[in-house]
């Protein structure tokens, strides 16, 4: 299990890798509010997900979800093309067995391309393109693997920008400027605090 160690953190639990999350989600429903009759949940989600403690952490769990994601996306739609083919009004019944069948083929994908954590993330977006998508309409579908991929997109940005070396860097430059005062209390900075307790 990974160790969480915030970093200056006044309020208990809260550290940076919560900062960069909640500013991941934040950054991507501020992209969308520029984008006319379009909701950003699914680019959220995306974004929370993607999010690791670290660049490396961050393309693992951001790869898992778009991995999953995509493939879970192609399977759905597949399925649900396949049931609309058969029963153009849909069939509820029929989504059963569907549902059954993608979940082993998405499970056979994501393990046989070393993605096993795409499992979980893959099986949502099929579940949600053959429950939840309306007739005749695939561009929702398509639409929440583009959602998705944006906001994977953003938290590996703002993981790879606010990492804890490059924020450790500019935390000293401000110090050695004056800008920010110096810790009184003997702790040194947030890449220093980071390696004293491994």
């Amino acid at each position: 299990m990974e160790q969480h160690n915030p970093v200056h953190a006044p309020i208990p639990g809260l550290g940076l890798r919560s900062i960069k999350t909640a500013l991941a989600a934040m950054a991507v429903a501020f992209i969308y509010a520029f984008i006319p009759n379009h909701d950003p949940t699914f680019a959220c989600i995306g974004a929370i997900f993607g999010m690791g403690a670290d660049m490396e952490n961050s393309r693992l769990n951001g790869g898992n979800r778009f991995f999953g994601t995509v493939i879970g996306g192609i399977i759905g739609l597949a399925l649900y093309w396949l049931e609309h083919l058969l029963f153009p009004a849909g069939n509820d019944w029929l989504r059963l067995p569907l549902v059954f069948m993608g979940i082993i083929v998405l499970v056979i994908l994501c393990v046989s391309f070393h993605w096993p954590g795409g499992v979980q993330p893959g099986g949502v977006v099929l579940c949600i393109i053959l429950f939840n998508t309306p007739p005749h309409h695939i561009d929702y579908a398509v639409w929440r693997m583009i959602d998705t991929g944006v906001g994977v997109v953003l938290a590996l940005l703002v993981n790879y920008f606010l990492s804890r070396d490059r924020l450790g860097r500019w935390y000293r430059a401000l110090v050695k400027r004056k800008v920010l005062p110096v810790e009184k209390s003997g702790e040194g900075t947030p890449t220093e605090n980071n390696q004293k307790k491994d």
